[in-house]
């Protein structure tokens, strides 16, 4: 048997920034997609979804042919790998499930396709140095490239390679972070969140922004901005463009003033606490990502003893974290489920994918 077992991912600071090649600051938890791999005589992939009740057969004798998904990662998966000499000899009943919430901004879904690449690679790629890193570019390939999707390369890296992560988005350079002695808290609205079209038109707003800013003036670089550029630089932009633009620069300075904090030896999670709050403020007020729910979760979180809180990933629904002493945490959850959460619980930060 094989096991592979990838975790769920917490964009602590840089929602909406690494597909601007602007840095993040990740950490993965103990929330899991397990697959689960058995040889067969079938001479095919037989896999297994039941979370989501699917299953499907991929013929490993005949020409690949992808599902009527959009975007079907087993295939492309498979496509991207045979580039590597890894190529299956033989069939597999595989069992995919997990007990990572499913369109909640704890990315399931690029846990699945990590996964998916890990048991390819260690059942069909010996010849390879497998390393957390190889794979991490190969998932990111494979569910954003591939497909020209919005997303950056931030899930993919933190699940793979796991634990507290800055993470530099355009070369895919990691620094881990000493994981900082606080109580991480996810709380779950219930709400599904929105991915590729939230992706989609922030990824273009601030894009175009970035464009006029560059346009007027050629030296002007998103990765060497500063807070005092929107002053600079506002008058520019339409009233559109305004907000999204501020938010880049503003969560840019947040991420740094977080990742010079988050690498000491001894932090200061009331300062991390500040900055989660001020980074929520832009995702919620410029970016506005965020719903009623997730609004009141919030407020519930910080009024109950929270050092800070914020939504986590594309937004319009999903999850928020909060993050606190060990001492407040019961008034934490609870302050979440009196919000109207629909399931509040402690997390720890764990490694990447085995």
């Amino acid at each position: 048997m094989i096991e592979v077992f990838a975790p769920a991912r917490i964009c602590l600071f840089g929602d909406h920034q690494d597909y601007l090649g602007l840095p993040v600051i990740t950490c993965s938890i103990d929330k899991y997609i397990k697959l689960s791999a058995v040889k067969n005589n079938a001479y095919s992939l037989k896999i297994d979804l039941p979370d989501i009740e699917k299953k499907r057969t991929i013929s490993i004798t005949e020409p690949l042919i992808a599902s009527s998904e959009k975007q079907d990662y087993f295939i492309k998966a498979l496509e991207v790998l045979k580039e590597y000499d890894c190529i299956p000899t033989i069939g597999y009943d595989i069992n995919i499930s997990g007990n990572i919430p499913i369109n909640a901004g704890l990315s399931s879904s690029s846990a699945i396709v990590v996964a998916w690449t890990t048991f390819l690679l260690k059942a069909f790629g010996n010849q390879l140095n497998i390393t957390s890193e190889l794979i991490a570019k190969l998932a990111y390939r494979i569910e954003v490239l591939e497909f020209n999707s919005p997303g950056g390369l931030m899930d993919q890296y933190s699940i793979s390679i796991g634990n507290t992560l800055f993470i530099n988005t355009i070369s895919g350079e990691t620094k881990r972070l000493n994981n900082p002695k606080m109580s991480l808290i996810i709380g779950e609205s219930g709400v599904p969140k929105e991915t590729l079209s939230v992706l989609k038109n922030l990824r273009g707003f601030a894009q175009e922004a970035i464009s006029t800013v560059k346009f007027h003036d050629l030296n002007s670089k998103i990765e060497e901005s500063k807070y005092e550029d929107y002053q600079k630089y506002q008058h520019l932009l339409s009233d559109e463009l305004k907000p999204v633009f501020h938010a880049a620069v503003k969560n840019y300075q947040i991420t740094k003033e977080a990742y010079q904090e988050l690498k000491k030896d001894t932090i200061d999670i009331e300062k991390v606490g500040k900055l989660m709050n001020e980074h929520h403020k832009e995702l919620k007020e410029n970016l506005k990502i965020t719903v009623p729910i997730i609004d009141k979760m919030i407020e519930g979180a910080n009024q109950n003893g929270a050092l800070g809180a914020k939504i986590v990933g594309s937004g319009g629904g999903g999850c928020i974290v909060a993050i606190s002493t060990s001492e407040n945490e019961s008034k934490v959850i609870q302050g979440m489920l009196n919000s109207g959460a629909k399931s509040a619980y402690k997390v720890e930060i764990v490694g990447g994918v085995l």
